[in-house]
């Protein structure tokens, strides 16, 4: 059997994601950060920062329940966090923060592979009695989430939300928006 070289060159490719993907196989496996710098990424809901910039931890726990616990937070804009997110239960979890758009597209891409990396300074992937943390800037005022998006985990309501209180003279994104929307965000009166 004779291939060309465009088909050869294909088979090596995709035996190399094969591979790939189950050397990163969501499973069980721990996704440890990478050492070295923290990816800095303006998001809607804030942008990583360094361990030392954070003034306040918030420990997370997680259970084969389906639950994070509390599933409730209020932070002021432009502080920044450190979370601790210990997995409680017997299988993998994880915290992943975001919208709820964000979140509801990720989730459906976990459903349909289950097997997906992902690595962002804004989720941390948990083994069974492990922790793992994430330092973040709320730099942004508004209503976020934050869910376990491994899959069937977020589909049972393994949910939670952050509130992230307007800092005094700043606007939120949300009044920001409306402002310009109506024409008013381009001048003063």
């Amino acid at each position: 059997m004779k291939f060309s070289k465009t088909q050869a060159l294909g088979a090596i490719f995709a035996g190399l994601m094969a591979l790939s993907a189950g050397a990163h196989a969501h499973g069980n496996e721990d996704h440890a950060k990478k050492s070295g710098p923290v990816k800095k990424d303006q998001k809607d809901w804030g942008i990583a920062a360094d361990a030392p910039a954070a003034k306040r931890t918030i420990e997370i726990k997680m259970s084969d329940a389906m639950r994070f616990s509390p599933d409730k937070i209020e932070v002021k804009q432009g502080e920044t966090v450190r979370f601790v997110i210990k997995n409680d239960g017997k299988v993998m979890h994880e915290f992943v923060l975001g919208t709820k758009k964000v979140l509801d597209e990720h989730a459906a891409l976990m459903m349909k592979f289950p097997d997906m990396e992902h690595d962002e300074p804004y989720m941390a992937h948990v083994k069974p009695g492990a922790s793992g943390e994430i330092v973040w800037t709320f730099n942004r005022a508004g209503d976020f989430d934050f869910a376990c998006l491994i899959a069937g985990h977020y589909q049972a309501g393994m949910v939670g939300k952050v509130k992230v209180v307007a800092s005094a003279g700043a606007k939120s994104v949300k009044s920001a928006q409306a402002g310009k929307a109506d024409g008013h965000g381009d001048h003063k009166h």
